[in-house]
């Protein structure tokens, strides 16, 4: 009989030392199959733990909710339209047999002039005096002027009436306290730098001063905030009131770093969120949290009579805003389609419903181009029959508890489509509903931004007079006017301000 090391009963062991070394070697064999165990228990969770990851790592902007910030960060698969190209890329600018571009010729210029040929000519008359031939050639050039910051003293009179009453000059509209001030122009650049280009403080006063030659002061700079957020405040509370009156509103929220580095007690991140509640002519913001409070507080409560368009953020659907009309995002129900397609890529129901939806969408948009009153039924009909029969396919298909990472998302938003089939499907039935709330997603953009190139900006309250004042500018913009004369007309103390709807 032979035994592992080597060791037979010719070796000259006992009965006993042989029963003694199998137990021993038994013993040993059984603590080597626990470990092994034990190593292939570790091994499976570090496998479960691992494709969780993986599959973190794969969630971007095209396949998630996940903002594109997120895209670019360390480890992250970039959505399928960011990937590097096998092929090298066209070279930039106009590409070859693309339709060129050039300034448009004016028939009304600003100012015309005449230029004749100077000097004298090889036979030494003067070309003054040579005949006019007229024009043979046209040339128009667009510029701007230099800008250099002068200083205008104003000297108020008081004059005293035949009367006898007393009447004294008032100071020019925009000017502050004190003997010295800056004029509404250049508070009207700081501001529009700040707010609407997004440049940060200091250089908004390095480029101020490189422009124009003055040199306001960071002070100077973040007091126009507040004093523009001021003279606008009566503005944004008539934008909110003409938001509420719409009827459909996009809604959407992003988070912000705001105020300290450091969170506070029993917050993970220290930062804030900006939300927007917005249409295709209105935006407003407001700073606060992603909690209910910051919610009740925000104009969605007074949405009761318009349809909200918003990415299913659960605070929507909290019964203390009241009863809402939803419209829920198909972008990002798209998105969330396209990352069940990767949990389940042998399944053909994501990519069903997923064409469905956009058709949907594509028809939706066509109908309101071609100003119908809806979609053809009978394509309406097709489209809802697919789309529906791909739900019920994926329902059968998966399970809350799933296996893999993924899954149970999924599945949840196979139940979204089932359970919240009108709030889908609102757009499909009414035109006037936008299918996405891409329109928020567009006026929460200048927000990141902002952040992408100043950085964490460090008092609260400026934040909000920043937002405020977007909002007042964003507004105007859709409205057809231009930011900077806005600006101007607040600083000059008669901002633009909306009219309310006539009543009805």
């Amino acid at each position: 009989m032979w035994f592992d090391h080597g060791v037979s009963a010719s070796d000259g062991l006992s009965r006993e030392e042989l029963i003694s070394l199998a137990r021993t070697r038994a013993e040993r064999i059984a603590e080597q199959d626990a470990r092994i165990a034990e190593l292939t228990a570790a091994n499976e969770a570090l496998g479960v733990r691992l494709a969780r990851l993986a599959h973190l790592l794969s969630r971007n902007s095209s396949n998630s909710s996940a903002p594109p910030s997120k895209d670019d960060e360390p480890g992250r698969t970039p959505p399928a339209g960011k990937k590097k190209r096998d092929t090298p890329a066209a070279s930039k600018g106009k590409q070859p047999g693309a339709p060129g571009s050039h300034l448009a010729w004016s028939d009304a210029p600003d100012v015309q002039r005449d230029r004749f040929p100077e000097g004298w000519c090889g036979c030494g008359a003067q070309l003054a005096d040579a005949l006019d031939l007229g024009v043979v050639d046209r040339y128009q050039q667009v510029e701007v002027p230099l800008m250099t910051a002068t200083r205008t003293q104003f000297d108020q009179h008081a004059v005293r009436c035949g009367c006898g009453k007393l009447h004294t000059a008032t100071r020019p509209a925009g000017a502050r306290s004190g003997p010295v001030g800056y004029g509404p122009n250049l508070q009207a650049w700081a501001v529009y730098l700040l707010v609407v280009q997004f440049i940060p403080v200091q250089r908004c006063v390095r480029m101020l001063e490189s422009l124009t030659g003055a040199a306001p002061s960071p002070g100077f700079v973040h007091g126009m905030l507040s004093r523009a957020a001021a003279l606008t405040a009566e503005v944004d509370k008539r934008i909110r009131t003409l938001i509420t009156l719409a009827y459909a509103v996009c809604c959407d929220e992003t988070p912000l770093r705001v105020g300290p580095k450091k969170p506070k007690p029993g917050r993970k991140k220290a930062e804030k969120y900006l939300l927007v509640a917005c249409t295709q002519l209105w935006t407003h913001y407001q700073l606060g949290d992603r909690d209910l409070a910051t919610f009740t507080a925000f104009v969605v409560k007074d949405l009761t009579a318009s349809v909200v368009v918003h990415d299913r953020y659960q605070n929507y659907d909290s019964a203390e805003l009241g009863t809402l009309v939803h419209q829920l995002c198909c972008a990002h129900l798209l998105r969330d389609l396209d990352g069940a397609a990767e949990v389940y890529p042998d399944a053909v129901w994501p990519k069903q419903i997923s064409d469905a939806l956009r058709a949907l969408i594509h028809e939706a948009n066509l109908a309101r181009e071609q100003d119908r009153s809806g979609i053809d039924p009978t394509v309406k009909a097709e489209l809802l029959y697919r789309l529906h029969h791909g739900v019920l396919v994926g329902l059968s298909d998966t399970t809350t508890i799933g296996n893999r990472p993924g899954e149970r998302k999924a599945r949840l938003l196979l139940e979204v489509f089932r359970d919240r089939r009108a709030d889908v499907l609102r757009f499909v039935d009414d035109l006037l509903v936008p299918p996405t709330s891409n329109q928020a997603e567009r006026d929460l953009r200048p927000a990141k931004i902002q952040q992408n190139s100043s950085g964490r900006l460090t008092s609260e309250q400026r934040t909000k007079d920043r937002y405020k004042i977007l909002g007042y500018v964003s507004s105007a913009a859709k409205n057809g006017l231009d930011k900077m004369a806005v600006l101007r007309d607040a600083i000059l103390g008669h901002p633009w301000m909306p009219d309310l709807p006539a009543p009805t």
